[in-house]
């Protein structure tokens, strides 16, 4: 299933979620151009390392071992590096589906600390699971997650247009969010059980960063669901 759009507009227009993902697509650019380089993959995977979340470089910085300096820095650049056109755009699509009513509810400034903080405690999820590996954490799929787990709970209702693959068939389907949503948090959180033992971003997939942005995205959701919060007034 891929989801398109929703049926939940927007009542302002959503300039954070624009800003990230023109920042995504910025920082994309800048690792094509490096990988056309001389050095090639290589020039890249040295950019992963040093600006992606490299769950050692964090653990080390949590005991009191290492600079907490690279390893924030690096938690903050995992955000907006990624490893394909695949990943980008799959990130981009539901980051602009359900990032901009979040935006909405929460108020601009409060969504990108929203945003940033989501993308942290997935990847310290992450970290938590497997803490010796050298494996750089790229992209902005964990502060994603945080936004989907926050949408579910603040619009369950809401339709999303969704493309489902049914063999040879492909059929254009309106799915209530809490359906889609925790069919993806289901997924994640089986892929994730199923890696360990093993590697634990199996397939290049951060599984429990993902589990865990989720899970904290939806506990603010319902924090805000409690205090009752409402949203900005219409434009014009």
């Amino acid at each position: 299933m891929i989801p398109l759009r929703d049926a939940n507009p927007t009542r302002r227009l959503p300039i954070v979620t624009l800003a990230l993902i023109g920042l995504c697509l910025a920082v994309f650019w800048l690792e094509l151009a490096v990988s056309s380089g001389p050095d090639g993959g290589a020039a890249l995977d040295r950019l992963f390392r040093q600006w992606g979340a490299l769950p050692s470089r964090i653990g080390d910085a949590l005991n009191g071992t290492g600079d907490p300096v690279p390893a924030a820095a690096g938690v903050i650049g995992s955000l907006f590096l990624h490893a394909g056109w695949t990943h980008l755009l799959g990130n981009m699509l539901f980051l602009w589906i359900f990032g901009n009513n979040i935006e909405d509810r929460l108020g601009r400034l409060p969504f990108l600390a929203f945003y940033v903080a989501g993308g942290a405690i997935a990847a310290l999820t992450q970290v938590w699971i497997d803490p010796t590996s050298d494996v750089p954490l790229v992209g902005a799929s964990g502060a994603i997650a945080a936004t989907l787990g926050a949408y579910i709970v603040l619009y369950p209702s809401a339709r999303i247009t969704t493309l489902v693959f049914l063999g040879i068939f492909v059929q254009l389907v309106r799915v209530p969010a809490l359906i889609i949503l925790g069919l993806w948090f289901g997924l994640q959180l089986l892929d994730g059980v199923a890696s360990l033992g093993g590697a634990a971003a199996q397939g290049g997939v951060a599984f429990f960063a993902h589990v865990g942005g989720f899970v904290a995205g939806t506990l603010v959701g319902v924090l805000v669901r409690s205090l009752g919060r409402p949203p900005p007034p219409r434009r014009g």
